[in-house]
């Protein structure tokens, strides 16, 4: 069983911010990456189609011999996570802004939260920012359109940029110290912002804090791959294999188109 792979999902590319900070530390460990571009972002699609999708994703993994799976979505796991956790017996790990570490590290008392609707609208997103952000002020900001335009090879154009610059407005007005990323797309676009931010304002994800807590996970299960030897990483996408090659230069892994 700890030879078996683990897997991860997003709604597209956005989780392989995850898959790399996952196989960096985790180097001896296969994986199985779902990039479900086809239908992203799953944001404005509702909680129960954001629950279906993430059960086709995890039942695809499952099919792929997966031990435990990262389900590398904000916006699937503040929905979804509690139906999968109670649905299937294998570990899962989930992913939500990081807002206790901008809390914690803010000195302006002023934070930002770039996430997706979907995400600032759940439950389990409302949830922790009430016990993480009462005694702040949080600037939250739907990043509409930024998924797209990074599923279609947008990353660096024009209209990525303005959007940008009119979503960081109000926060800098407000003179956040911290911008938290609630989208793990969002990871690609740290090289922009810091572009557009003052130098003294932490840029904060999940993705160390991901990889950290599946090790501590696969150990707590015994997952953990005792073999000496590299894992076989391998990326499946119903979209456009290019827009992945071009976040993961140097290529690490085999990418492949798949149906699902």
């Amino acid at each position: 069983m700890s030879s078996k792979p683990i897997g991860i999902f997003d709604s597209g590319v956005g989780g392989l911010s995850i898959w790399k900070e996952i196989h960096q530390l985790l180097p001896m460990e296969s994986t199985r990456y779902l990039s479900d571009s086809k239908n992203a972002p799953y944001g404005p699609k509702g909680k129960e189609a954001i629950i279906k999708l993430s059960i086709k994703n995890t039942e695809c993994l499952i099919n792929l011999g997966c031990k435990l799976i990262v389900v590398a979505c904000n916006t699937a796991t503040t929905n979804a996570i509690d139906t999968l956790r109670n649905n299937y017996t294998i570990p899962f790990i989930g992913i939500e802004p990081a807002i206790k570490p901008a809390a914690f590290q803010s000195k302006s008392k002023a934070i930002g939260i770039l996430a997706t609707r979907g995400t600032l609208s759940s439950q389990l997103f409302h949830n922790t920012s009430l016990l993480y952000s009462s005694e702040l002020l949080v600037i939250e900001q739907h990043g509409d359109g930024i998924v797209e335009l990074i599923e279609t090879g947008g990353l660096h154009s024009k209209e990525m940029l303005l959007l940008l610059q009119d979503y960081l407005k109000p926060m800098l007005e407000a003179n956040i110290d911290c911008l938290v990323l609630g989208c793990t797309h969002y990871h690609f676009l740290t090289p922009i912002l810091k572009e557009l931010l003052p130098s003294h304002v932490k840029i904060i994800d999940s993705g160390e804090a991901v990889a950290r807590q599946t090790k501590a996970v696969l150990k707590r299960h015994r997952l953990l791959n005792i073999k000496t030897v590299e894992g076989t990483n391998m990326l499946y996408t119903n979209g456009k294999k290019p827009v992945m090659e071009a976040l993961l230069k140097p290529v690490l892994a085999t990418i492949r188109t798949l149906e699902f």
